[in-house]
């Protein structure tokens, strides 16, 4: 039996999620915030934590959807409200809550974290089999 306890997959899944959130970003908007990556690398940890368990790509990215939002909301409301800093704003667009988050937002956050998953996916696998290839070192 193969055993899923193997942490290693989290703080790879952080450095993936944190550059490869910021350097979407950059692609997209043309600037990033260190707080993004932060974003980014919690939110692929704990997609890697519902593909986990639930084994069911379109489920993981619902939960992944709504993880960021709440998580976006959160960090939302203390850098861009409390702190001031701006780092963005959703006010212009429809469905949006104090310009934190968005309905348009929270579909993006879907489909994106649909290839997350797959990504997940590859990334336990390889830790996986990097935790067996030692385990039978250890039993010879």
């Amino acid at each position: 039996m193969i055993s899923r306890t193997h942490f290693g997959a989290y703080p790879f899944s952080f450095l993936i999620g944190f550059f490869a959130y910021c350097f979407f970003e950059i692609a997209i908007r043309g600037r990033t915030h260190w707080t993004m990556g932060i974003l980014g690398s919690g939110a692929l940890c704990m997609l890697l934590c519902f593909e986990r368990h639930l084994h069911h790509p379109v489920r993981s990215a619902l939960l992944g959807a709504i993880y960021i939002t709440a998580a976006e909301f959160c960090v939302g409301v203390y850098v861009n409200l409390y702190r001031g800093w701006q780092i963005w704003d959703y006010t212009n667009l429809t469905f949006q809550l104090y310009g934190q988050i968005s309905l348009l937002f929270s579909c993006i956050w879907f489909l994106l974290c649909v290839p997350g998953c797959f990504l997940c996916r590859i990334i336990d696998r390889q830790f996986i089999g990097t935790t067996n290839a030692s385990s039978n070192l250890h039993n010879i």
